[in-house]
């Protein structure tokens, strides 16, 4: 019988959407232990896109572009957007 510690629950670091967004391609690219480059090519895009939202110079990511990410490592967009990261970003518009 094996006995599950749980892990301390520790609390998500404030960011904002678009560090969120590239996190998450980050954390996805270590999980399936792939570079960007080889990332870029199973989704089908310029690996300049996901650089620029990598390196902060797209302040904007496009839902395409995250539906190709996501495409490309078939999963849904549902499942690129569960995370704790995600819940706890705040709105940002007042």
């Amino acid at each position: 019988m094996f006995i599950l510690e749980e892990e301390p629950i520790r609390e998500v670091e404030k960011v904002d959407t678009v560090a969120a967004v590239r996190n998450r391609i980050l954390a996805l690219c270590g999980e399936h232990s792939i570079t960007i480059n080889h990332l870029a090519a199973v989704c089908g895009l310029p690996p300049s896109s996901i650089k620029n939202i990598l390196y902060g110079k797209s302040l904007n990511p496009k839902l395409l572009t995250i539906k190709a990410i996501c495409d490309g490592l078939d999963m849904t967009l549902g499942e690129f957007f569960s995370t704790p990261e995600f819940d706890a970003l705040e709105q940002e518009i007042q």
